[in-house]
Formats: structure tokens, sequence, C-alpha cells
């Protein structure tokens, strides 16, 4: 019997090398591809007919048993909502899914298994350096003179106080000042809302002329409406330091150096409100520096108290059962109103207008008129001199003497940290400094610098 021909199909090209075919061939003359073996081409079944229904599947594909949603009843409860795994899968020829072991029954939607024959293959392993921790690691030693960043702790800082590196903004060199000597301590804080710290302290100790100590702390607080408050705060303490370290080894009554170190405070502000080369009548205007003050200075025998604007003294005792006092009076529009007469202390510190200062050094201020006082106390305590961020939390005498430490004579630094946190734990709404000098001044307090 002979065998039977291939029939001659009317392919354009081989569908093993895409070889161009001519009518009639039956066999592809590139690779031999016998195009009788070529099956037929598929009935088109179309998805969407004409008229817009879905043709019915073929009937040799069995047709998945769906479930029925229930419809929402008169009590409007939705109908359930069927999860994958409740339905039971099939492949597409309507045979059902093989469930691994372990594997719940449904359709999934994971990668299928790969062949036993096919085991994946590890990546191969590139041999590396191992990362560094950055908590232990070591770091490269900066240039001489470079700020290293506090929160990489790896880049340099730039002239505007910002990272080189991560770009982080590094706290200002105010932000937050402790100074500690034998007789006197200082803390300084931004607060919790400012932007930057306008307040500005000194302290320091002298000998006077009989070798006994004098112990000087001045406390300013920059005027925020002012022009450059950190500036003039700044300045007006450096001032009155030095004239009182001047002033006091030459046996200037403390009192009398105090009022002249106050003038020289002055005058170094309103240095700062001289007209830079540049400026001209077109020039838009600025208000001068200012900023108030309160200083102090403690003898074996005598307290001296100074100052202008609404920063303040305060007298706690260490015999706590001994009424603590304050030493000051404010230049505030609240102090005049009680001064007058016209309200109560309550009722005018109430008010908004009850911190606009009346007093304060600066070329804007009406008349200098600098507040002197001198006690004696006939007990030991503790002076704490202070900015309006501390005595806003801590107004009356009363109240500030309940959060100094009783050990505040013997640890000043710690009373003033204390004191500090007092007002942060109070909201921090401002710069908050604080001075504390125990009284009598120690005899180690003399000549320290």
């Amino acid at each position: 019997m002979m065998s039977q021909m291939p029939q001659p199909t009317a392919l354009s090209r081989c569908p093993s090398c895409e070889e161009p075919l001519e009518a009639g061939d039956r066999f592809c003359g590139a690779c031999g591809y016998d195009l009788s073996a070529v099956p037929a081409p598929p009935r088109d079944e179309p998805t969407i007919t004409a008229n817009g229904t879905s043709p019915h599947p073929p009937s040799a594909v069995p047709s998945v048993d769906w479930p029925v949603a229930p419809e929402v009843d008169s009590s409007h409860t939705p109908a359930p909502v069927h999860r994958a795994a409740d339905i039971q899968g099939t492949d597409s020829g309507g045979s059902e899914l093989p469930h691994p072991a372990g594997e719940s029954a449904g359709v999934r939607f994971d990668r299928p298994r790969e062949p036993e024959e096919y085991p994946l293959a590890p990546p191969a392993e590139v041999p590396s350096a191992p990362l560094a921790d950055p908590r232990t690691a070591e770091l490269a030693t900066p240039a001489a003179g470079t700020r290293l960043c506090v929160a990489c702790r790896s880049g340099s800082v730039d002239s505007d106080g910002y990272c080189e590196n991560c770009g982080h903004a590094q706290p200002r060199e105010r932000d937050h000042m402790e100074q500690e000597l034998s007789a006197v301590s200082a803390v300084s804080d931004r607060g919790l809302r400012h932007h930057r710290n306008e307040d500005a302290f000194a302290i320091s100790s002298a000998a006077l002329p009989d070798g006994s100590p004098a112990v000087v702390a001045i406390v300013c607080d920059g005027v925020s409406s002012a022009t450059r408050p950190d500036e003039a705060s700044l300045a007006a303490s450096r001032a009155a330091n030095e004239a009182l370290l001047a002033a006091l080894p030459l046996g200037t009554h403390p009192q009398q150096a105090m009022h002249e170190a106050i003038i020289a405070a002055s005058e170094a502000v309103n240095s700062l409100a001289d007209a830079p080369a540049s400026h001209d009548e077109h020039a838009p205007h600025v208000n001068a520096p200012a900023c108030t003050l309160v200083g102090a200075v403690v003898t074996p025998t005598l307290l001296i108290i100074g100052w202008v604007g609404d920063s303040r003294a305060y007298w706690v005792p260490v015999d706590r059962a001994s009424p603590p006092a304050r030493l000051t009076e404010d230049d505030s529009w609240a102090a005049q109103m009680v001064a007058a007469g016209l309200m109560n202390e309550a009722e005018a510190y109430a008010d908004e207008r009850a911190h606009a200062i009346t007093g304060w050094l600066g070329a804007d201020s009406y008349e200098l008129e600098p507040h002197t006082a001198s006690f004696k106390p006939d007990r030991p305590g503790v002076v704490v001199v202070c900015t309006d961020g501390l005595w806003n939390y801590a107004e009356a005498a009363e109240h500030l003497a309940e959060v100094v430490p009783l050990d505040a004579a013997e640890r000043p630094l710690h009373s003033a940290q204390v004191l500090v946190g007092h007002a942060l734990d109070g909201g921090g709404h401002d710069n908050v400094t604080v001075a504390v000098l125990p009284f009598p001044a120690p005899a180690q307090g003399a000549g320290s610098a």
C-alpha cells in the first residue's frame, strides 16, 4: 500500500523557520518541515457576540460551579462575602487543582512549587566588606576647628549651622548654657517655644580690698520686639560684669559699683544701634536693640541688687520656716497699675498688657533709671536671679521657694537646673535663665574666675 502523500497547504510562511512558501508546497524548502502536519486553525469563538451577549462556553469544557450570592433581604443585611478559599478551584480544562500537603483547598494565588528536578539554586555569594556599625565605627577625625554634626557624627557644619553631610540643623551654642563657679552657678535655656535664646548671663567673683569675696551674677533678657535682642542681652551682661570686676577690688561701695555697672551695660547696648556705613534715609526703620537686666553682688555681710526692666531677684532662706521675699519691683505696666492703686496685683498681672515693660536698656528707652537696693540678711540663704521665663511659673516668692531645693546653698548648680526644669515642665513659653548665689559668700569664692 502506498503511503499517503502530504496535502498541499495554503500557508504563506513555514511554521518552523518562517521561510516564505508558495502555493502547493508540501514541504519547506529551507528546513524540510512537513507542512501537512500543521493543525487546522482554531475555530473563531468571539468573547462578546454582536448583540452584546456572551457566548456559551464549549460543551467540552465544564464550567465552574460558582455559588450564587443571596440578594439583600428586607432587613438590608448585605450578602455574605466569599473568600477565594471557599471556592473549589479548577484549571483551564475543568480539573480540580491539586493541593499540596498542609494547604487548604481553594484557588491558589501563590507561585506554583518548583519541580524537584529543577531546584532553585541559591545566588552565588559575592564577598564584600561587612557594614560598619555607626554606633561603634571609628569616624574620621575632622580637621582642626571643624564642628562635627551632632546627628550623623560624620559631616562638618557649615557657616549657616547646617551639616554638609545630612543637612541637620545644629543646636546653637546659646540654646542651653550652664556655668558653675565655687560660689555661684547659672543655667540658661532657649525654652520650648522660642526659635533662639535671647537671654544671657555672666557670673564671676572678685576679692574686695580687705580680701573678702564678692560674688557677681548678671542676668539679661533680650526684648523680642526689638532688633537683635540676643546681641543686646549678651553685650549688657558682659559690660556689667566687667564693670563690677573692675570697681569692686578698688574699694568702690558695691551699691555704687552696681549703679555704674548698669550704666556701662546701657552704653554697650546703645552702641549696637549705631547706624552701619550703608545706612541712609531710604533704609527701613528698625528698633534699636534692647534688653532688661538684673544683677546681684553677694559679700560676707552685704547683698546688693540692681535692675532695669522686669527680670527679678528673690531671697530664699535656708531655714524655710523664715519667709522668702522678692527683692525687685518690675518696670512694667502691671507694676505701675498696682503702684498707682488702680488695680490689685492679681488683676494687673491677669491683663494682657501686664508684661509691657516701661524700663529697659537700649537707645530707644525714654530715660535710664537704674534701680539698686542694699540688704543685710540676718541668716543664710540663697539669692535667685532670673528672667520672667522662670517667674511666670512661680511668681510669688512663696511659690518660688517651694521649687528651690533645700540644699540650694550647697548645690547652686543643681538648684539652677531644677528651676529651669520647672519652667520647661510648666510649658517653656519663654527663654529661661537662672543664677543661684549662696549668702553669705563663701570664702573660697574670692579670686575664682
